[in-house]
Formats: structure tokens, sequence, C-alpha cells
């Protein structure tokens, strides 16, 4: 038989115990899921590339805890692979960080502007256009660009009838243009795997410039023989970015991923 007693002096017991968790659960730190999630990465590769290129980049992002995204870049135009590109970025929910290579800079730029969570803008060997400038005038405003040499024009005609020309890289040119810092086995996949960019894509103004009102950093490549480095800084100096020099071929995201995803990443804490 338990006595009155004994029961008044569990239920203090209890009583005090409960009160007890009660002031540990009210002083412990909050917990991780309090935190500011971290911004999804969206990637935007370039012309004579796919989305592959940027593979080891999202390796070295998702080891420090980023979503990421990289995108099917269509390359037909800044307009319409902008309008693209906003598909993906109404699809991904928060903040984001966008990255272009290459051409993917002229579309980022036009896809970042006006959204308010697209919170900073990386380029990595990249065009950083003007409204009203193309790659193509981008490009030939400094000498050093070899491209035009290492091209292989191939003519299309769709369905509707719709015609034009799409440009590739020589397969024999590849290692030496586009990934002169990369391995050949590694250089040879590149270059059959290629996509093409259409020749007006290069020609098309741009209509916007996200970097004009957004944070931006931007990585030049020295060694580059795409977008000369000269170029390269003249964007970089107008955008007022934060600019890492590296000496690389125009390949950087493949061949020096650790660099490209330190820069990204950056990025993204400057910006929480």
């Amino acid at each position: 038989m338990v006595s009155n007693k004994g029961v008044r002096s569990r239920g203090l017991m209890v009583g005090a115990l409960a009160i007890g968790l009660l002031t540990t659960a009210a002083a412990a730190p909050a917990f991780a899921a309090d935190k500011p999630a971290k911004p999804t990465i969206v990637l935007e590769h370039g012309a004579f590339a796919d989305a592959s290129s940027w593979n080891a980049v999202i390796e070295e992002l998702r080891a420090d805890g980023y979503p990421v995204v990289a995108a099917a870049n269509p390359l037909r135009g800044p307009a319409n692979d902008a309008a693209a590109l906003r598909s993906v970025l109404d699809h991904v929910a928060g903040p984001k960080i966008l990255v272009g290579h290459s051409y993917g800079g002229s579309v980022i730029s036009v896809a970042g502007a006006n959204d308010p969570q697209v919170k900073a803008l990386v380029y990595v060997a990249a065009f950083l256009p003007a409204p009203g400038e193309t790659a193509l005038e981008l490009t030939n405003k400094y000498p050093g660009s070899t491209l035009p040499g290492a091209l292989d024009p191939t003519p299309f005609t769709l369905p509707d009838g719709t015609s034009g020309t799409d440009l590739y890289i020589k397969p024999g040119k590849f290692h030496h243009q586009f990934a002169a810092d990369v391995p050949a086995g590694t250089a040879a996949l590149m270059a059959a795997t290629q996509r093409p960019i259409a020749q007006s894509a290069l020609e098309e103004k741009t209509e916007a410039a996200a970097w004009k009102d957004k944070p931006t950093w931007d990585i030049i490549t020295t060694q580059d023989l795409n977008i000369p480095a000269a170029v390269q800084r003249f964007m970089a100096k107008r955008a007022h970015a934060h600019t890492v020099e590296v000496r690389a071929s125009h390949s950087v995201a493949v061949s020096q991923p650790k660099t490209v995803a330190d820069v990204i990443e950056k990025a993204a804490r400057a910006t929480r």
C-alpha cells in the first residue's frame, strides 16, 4: 500500500523534472533547421559544351551542402535562352546564385534581371554584355581570340522551314582551342559531346544586364583562346565585379573545379 505522502512526493519529483526539461529546452541553442538555408546554385553552360561540363564543380558544391541545378542551355539566342532559364528559376524555390560560363554569361545577365530571388551572379570565363551588345562584338573588342579559325559552320533547316547555321569547334582543334589544360582524353570526350550554338546567337543583342544592380563575381581566365583576357577584364571592370584571375584555359570549370566552386561559395556567403 502506497501512502498519500509517497504519491505527493513522486508528483513533486515529476513536476520538478518537467520544469527542468522545459528550462533546458528554452536555454538550448536553435536547431540547425532554424539557420538560413543555403541558396541554390544554378549553373548555365555556354557554347560548345553541355551541363556535364559542371560535373566536378557540382561535386565540390554539394560536398559543402549547396543545392545545385545545372540547366540545359538551348544555345539559340540570349532572349530565347534566358526565357528557358527563367522557367528553371521559377521552379526553384528560395534564393539563388546564378553562374554562367562563356556565352552562358549573356544568358544569366538577361534571366537574372528583375528577379529578387537572384542574390548574386558569378561569371566564369564569360560574357558580361551591356544592353544592346553582342557576344561577337565583345569578343572582337581586343585581339587574341583564335576561335574563328577553329569553327566548323554547319547549316541546318528545321521542319517548319526555319534555317540557319550552327557552329561547332572542329574535333581536331578542340583540345588546343577550348581546353588546353584538360587531359587529352577528357578533351576528346568534351569535343564529341559538344553542343553547337546558333551563329545568330552570337550576333543577337542582349536586352538586360542583371550585373548592373546585383553583386557580381568574375573568374578571368588568362590563357583563354575564346574570350581574350583583355576582353574579360574590360567587362569585369565595367561591372565592378569581385575579380579572380586564374591561369587557365576557357574550360576552367573542368580543369580547376575547386577554384570555381570556391568563388561561387564566396558569392553565396556574401549574400546571406
